[in-house]
């Protein structure tokens, strides 16, 4: 497990981008590749990002591109409030004038968030307390993978677009393909979006567009009030 955790560690420092209270006047691109690799968090607040883009409280005119490439790789949150995100861009309390794109390609991968509130993202867009001005884009490619979340109130994105309480004048458009993929929910409170487009005290003035493709898939949620979304848009 030691060496796990630390060539995970290792990893997190060359394959991701973290922005906290930036400005930035252009583009913020990443285009990493990673394979055979794990990316752990374990603890309260633990965090480790894997060929990803976090912003927080940062602003942005311009474009946000993630490009990378995952395969044969392991993405782990464990324990209360931990993250982890592979292959994915995910913004809090950031402003962005221009695009934000995902086209990340994760094959025979796992994505796995266990305890109360942890959350992994794997091949998603994720925005709390965003705005952008112009597009939220994702493409990304999940192939035999599974995106699991256990634990109350936890939450795995595969392949998706997720906003809360976020701001976007453009559009929002997800056209993931996901294929032989597993999506599994379980524990109160918890849910898991595969190739879908999720939406809570949001707005968008524009358009918004999922044209996923989900072949071969199983999507599965239980435990009280526990939810599922496959291939789907819901706005609360």
């Amino acid at each position: 497990m030691k060496r796990l955790v630390l060539t995970a560690i290792v990893l997190l420092m060359s394959a991701s981008l973290a922005f906290a209270g930036s400005t930035i006047k252009g583009k913020v691109i990443n285009k990493s590749n990673v394979k055979q690799s794990a990316n752990v968090a374990i603890g309260k607040g633990a965090t480790a990002n894997m060929g990803s883009i976090k912003m927080k409280d940062s602003h942005v005119k311009g474009k946000v591109i993630n490009k990378s490439n995952v395969k044969q790789s392991a993405n782990v949150a464990i324990g209360k409030g931990a993250t982890a995100n592979m292959g994915s861009i995910t913004m809090k309390d950031s402003s962005v004038k221009g695009k934000v794109i995902n086209k990340s390609n994760v094959k025979q991968s796992a994505n796995v968030a266990i305890g109360k509130g942890a959350t992994a993202n794997m091949g998603s867009v994720t925005m709390d307390g965003s705005n952008v001005k112009g597009k939220v884009i994702n493409k990304s490619n999940v192939k035999q993978s599974a995106n699991v979340a256990i634990g109350k109130g936890a939450t795995a994105n595969m392949g998706s677009i997720t906003m809360k309480d976020s701001n976007v004048k453009g559009k929002v458009i997800n056209k993931s393909n996901v294929k032989q993929s597993a999506n599994v929910a379980i524990g109160k409170g918890a849910t898991a979006n595969i190739g879908s487009i999720t939406m809570k005290d949001s707005s968008v003035k524009g358009k918004v567009i999922n044209k996923s493709n989900v072949k071969q898939s199983a999507n599965v949620a239980i435990g009280q009030n526990s939810e599922a979304n496959m291939g789907s848009i819901t706005m609360e």
